[in-house]
């Protein structure tokens, strides 16, 4: 699962407006945390903790907190201890579901969770997976909806890597109707499109190959 994360949450906040931003205080961490680096991992913990003593209401710390925990849950399975991977899962999910509740609008969380949960939901069976799956689907459509009346004013990178994430998702969901309405959304993006052939194979084919990472590079 640590490549998957790393490929979708690791380019997550690339296209926000340059300001004050919470994410490029932790992210390197992170990335590198989720590429296996675990020093780098407990540091941006460590920052989203110390910013949530300071400010337990701070949406944007708890999802990425919630996400390192969640992400930890997957070390503990591999490591074969699976009460604790059940508690650690049980505690990121209820804590990038809590950020959320705090700032339903805030792409900024939206997509941190969206991305961590479309990624992982690849690498769990069942119905867990499936649950995983939709909840990281409604957040990127969300993200679509409240980025509407901008949206075409996006570079194609964070537009491409938005549509991908909901046309792959319900395509993996199983409904064909709506995966082939947002690829073909996807076709119609132009330079800086990284799945224009991903699109364009489904269109033809209904079927889709080939790697499906960096899905979480967009929120401005």
């Amino acid at each position: 699962m640590r490549s998957t994360i790393v490929l979708s949450i690791g380019c997550t906040a690339a296209a926000l407006l340059a300001q004050d931003r919470f994410d490029m205080k932790v992210r390197e961490d992170f990335f590198s945390g989720f590429a296996g680096n675990t020093e780098a991992l407990a540091r941006g913990m460590k920052a989203c903790e110390a910013t949530l003593a300071a400010n337990p209401k701070h949406a944007e710390a708890m999802v990425w907190h919630g996400a390192g925990i969640f992400f930890e849950s997957g070390a503990a399975a591999q490591a074969k201890d699976f009460v604790k991977a059940g508690e650690l899962y049980k505690r990121g999910i209820d804590e990038m579901s809590a950020a959320v509740a705090l700032a339903p609008n805030d792409i900024a969380v939206l997509i941190p969770r969206g991305a961590t949960l479309l990624a992982a939901s690849h690498n769990i069976p069942g119905d867990g997976g499936k649950e995983l799956l939709k909840t990281g689907l409604a957040d990127y459509e969300k993200v679509y909806q409240i980025q509407a009346g901008y949206f075409d004013t996006l570079g194609g990178h964070p537009q491409s890597e938005l549509l991908f994430g909901i046309a792959e998702g319900y395509q993996r969901l199983g409904d064909e109707a709506r995966a082939r309405e947002w690829f073909a959304r996807l076709a119609k993006v132009g330079a800086g499109n990284g799945h224009r052939k991903q699109a364009d194979e489904y269109l033809a084919s209904g079927k889709l190959s080939g790697p499906t990472g960096c899905v979480g590079c967009h929120v401005k």
